[in-house]
């Protein structure tokens, strides 16, 4: 920093000089400071490592990621789930620009070999948000449905277990992004409130994957968008330590083809609840999927409606108590049901129960090493245990 106090020593003399000495103009003055300062501003960023013309502050970078083991019934795997990076940048005390950019499973494979691609490299989120006063905001561009608990926010040091818990990853779907515009805000009382109109859902009729809610997420690649999705989100937070929330999603035809008659609407409900008190915590979140319509009668090639495959209900729940017994060390235990074929007539033939308890370790606030044991009974049995180490910053 030596050079940055000669730069202002100079700047002292400078000035001294301009009282002393015979009278410059007024503008001769203004042009004489304006010149040094500006000199001053670049010296001090190059100081400090920060190009000339960027301003320190303005553009913000952050993260996170996590390695797994899984030894399970279904796999005996090492993972690099996720590697994230978070770019911001303040345009304004108004305008702000948010994006996520995530690598998951280490790389792609190369398809041309022949075998089947593991990684991805996804944008999660790339959007503007603008503030229209004090408690309201929109935003415009690719960001995160506001529905359930992880969606929005699933840093690994924030929640229990070593995978995102399987009710909502399967029925809601997480991480689930859409490309659009919405509302957010505050309203008196503790209430806040998020709207959105996005892209939607794109779902198959046919095969494997039929009416399956996850495998619809298009994640804003060219996209179809032959039909818009709206949501809506009304959240309580008036106690401290409590949240309380539901959000409707709707969609006309989750198809989007405009082939199957009649189109296939679907419609979204989920309600969660999360209270920590002192050492105590519990996450309870329940959601619900309706689809009505489907194939047409009169052309079978378009596969089974919704109803007949008992896909027209899909639906799941979850309850979780934790207690931190210091503040580096927490325990948990979890146990979830979830039906993706909840209408079927022998629904719990479809439906899978799980229990989950562990324990997690945080040697740092935002660094997290976790440990888990699994137990599944119903339509899938996977029984094992998970290891795993996860990060913010």
């Amino acid at each position: 920093m030596r050079r940055t106090y000669v730069a202002l020593a100079g700047s002292a003399a400078l000035l001294w000089v301009l009282v002393a000495q015979a009278a410059p103009t007024t503008d001769e003055k203004i042009e004489i400071l304006s010149e040094e300062l500006e000199r001053l501003k670049t010296q001090i960023a190059a100081d400090k490592g920060v190009p000339a013309g960027q301003e320190r502050g303005k553009a913000t970078i952050g993260g996170y990621g996590e390695l797994h083991y899984n030894n399970l019934d279904s796999k005996k795997e090492i993972d690099l789930h996720r590697f994230v990076l978070f770019f911001g940048h303040k345009f304004s005390d108004t305008i702000r620009f948010h994006s996520e950019v995530e690598i998951e499973h280490t790389f792609l494979k190369d398809n041309t070999s022949g075998s089947a691609a593991k990684g991805e490299v996804e944008i999660e989120q790339a959007f503007l948000e603008f503030d229209l006063s004090q408690k309201h905001r929109a935003q415009a561009g690719l960001f995160l449905i506001p529905v359930g608990i992880l969606n929005e926010t699933h840093e690994p040091p924030t929640f229990y277990g070593v995978e995102r818990n399987s009710v909502e990853n399967r029925i809601i779907p997480a991480t689930w992004w859409e490309a659009g515009a919405g509302l957010k805000g505050e309203i008196n009382a503790g209430f806040g409130y998020d709207l959105a109109m996005t892209s939607g859902l794109s779902i198959t009729t046919t095969g494997s994957s039929a009416y399956n809610i996850r495998s619809g997420r298009k994640k804003v690649s060219e996209a179809p968008a032959g039909d818009l999705a709206y949501a809506g989100r009304l959240r309580w937070t008036g106690i401290p330590g409590v949240e309380l929330a539901t959000t409707v999603y709707h969609q006309n035809d989750i198809n989007q083809t405009g082939t199957i008659l009649p189109p296939i609407s679907a419609t979204l409900v989920e309600g969660h609840a999360v209270v920590s008190k002192g050492p105590f915590a519990v996450r309870a979140l329940f959601a619900q999927w309706r689809l009505h319509g489907g194939s047409d009668t009169n052309n079978p090639s378009v596969g089974a409606s919704a109803a007949t495959s008992g896909s027209d209900i899909q639906n799941g729940w979850y309850v979780e108590p934790s207690f931190r017994i210091t503040p580096q060390w927490g325990v948990f235990t979890r146990y979830s049901e979830w039906n993706n074929r909840a209408g079927d007539a022998n629904a719990t033939h479809t439906e899978t129960r799980q229990t989950d308890y562990g324990v997690n370790y945080w040697p740092h606030p935002q660094v997290v090493v976790k440990a888990d044991v699994l137990k599944q009974e119903g339509a899938t049995r996977d029984n094992g245990y998970n290891l795993g180490v996860g990060y913010m910053f």
